[in-house]
């Protein structure tokens, strides 16, 4: 095993990807036109291919466990947590269909955590298009060593995360312990970017997120939930800049006020983000906005469009000791449930 020195590599980044690699033939009569497969690419890299397409070409260290943990101490990790690339969530399958690919998914992760327990852990993955399904193998997930929670998507098929038809699962997740991340997908506003693929992850993911979270806010989730841990991928995306407009308008409208139970400043302040903003004086607004307290490292390791410096980055930004420790680990400790530093 790697020796890590705890006083460099201490971070522990909640947002770092998986895909497999092979993914399972379908086990039915009729193949799914939305079914991934992997297929051969250049050196150490392979073709995410859904409906036909080439979704995205990624590289070994995907699913490679010993070239991921030899990258972690560069970025100042001690842990990652692993969680399937969002696109793997499936919730335009079928329940059952999806169901068959999550639950060889949670097995690939589990299987990754195993070889490397000391630097990895895991967020399964559910089909959430069926709630009952979906708490069935959030369950699963949970009796597996190594899982810490699990990862869902922005929307689910356009229906925002904080809807109410969506209390069930959260409420297991609260029963079960399991902490939950939230991943931009399939973002909307998609029609109104001019530009090339990529502006999917770099314009579109943080609007869809900030609108999950906000619908969170709209929706009391938190007070629903109080014991719910839940976070949010790149900084919470637009939140930070939707929140002003959301806290004033609470104060100006009275069918808001009435809807929402909570100042929505006080809401987004029990919600968690990650650090993923690229950028020093973003960083340290956020921590002013939500607290030092709900802010964890995020790199969206290892796709090319990923921070490798997060770490790093929070050390150089100026704050006091005690609140960058807290975003590079302890926040971490606490919404994962961990002791790893005590």
């Amino acid at each position: 095993m790697q020796n890590i020195n705890p006083k460099n590599c201490c971070g522990i980044d909640i947002h770092a990807h998986v895909v497999p690699a092979t993914l399972p033939a379908y086990i039915g009569n009729r193949l799914p036109a939305a079914w991934p497969s992997m297929a051969p690419a250049h050196e150490c890299h392979r073709h995410v291919v859904i409906g036909e397409k080439v979704y995205r070409t990624v590289s070994d260290k995907c699913w490679d466990v010993e070239k991921r943990v030899a990258d972690m101490p560069g970025l100042g990790l001690g842990i990652q947590v692993l969680s399937p690339m969002p696109e793997l969530l499936s919730y335009w399958l079928a329940a059952q269909d999806a169901r068959q690919l999550l639950r060889y998914l949670n097995e690939q992760i589990g299987a990754m955590v195993a070889a490397r327990p000391a630097h990895l852990l895991g967020l399964g993955a559910v089909p959430l298009q069926d709630v009952d399904l979906a708490i069935d193998e959030l369950r699963f997930i949970m009796r597996t060593p190594g899982f810490v929670g699990v990862e869902v998507g922005s929307n689910i098929n356009g229906v925002p995360i904080g809807d109410t038809r969506f209390d069930a699962f959260f409420e297991a997740c609260v029963d079960l312990g399991a902490a939950v991340f939230v991943h931009a997908l399939k973002p909307t506003g998609m029609d109104r970017l001019l530009g090339p693929g990529p502006l999917q992850q770099v314009l579109a993911y943080p609007s869809d997120v900030g609108l999950a979270a906000a619908s969170c806010i709209t929706t009391n989730l938190m007070a629903r939930h109080p014991r719910l841990r839940i976070a949010f991928s790149h900084g919470g995306g637009t939140l930070a800049s939707l929140l002003p407009r959301l806290e004033q308008g609470w104060q100006v409208f009275p069918a808001l006020r009435d809807a929402v139970t909570e100042s929505p400043m006080a809401q987004a302040r029990k919600l968690h983000f990650d650090t993923l903003v690229f950028d020093t004086p973003t960083l340290r607004h956020l921590v002013e906005l939500f607290g030092a307290s709900q802010l964890m490292v995020g790199t969206d390791y290892p796709f090319n469009f990923h921070d490798r410096t997060p770490v790093q980055r929070i050390r150089a930004a100026g704050f006091a000791e005690a609140t960058a420790s807290a975003l590079a680990y302890g926040n971490a400790e606490r919404f994962l449930g961990l002791e790893v530093h005590k």
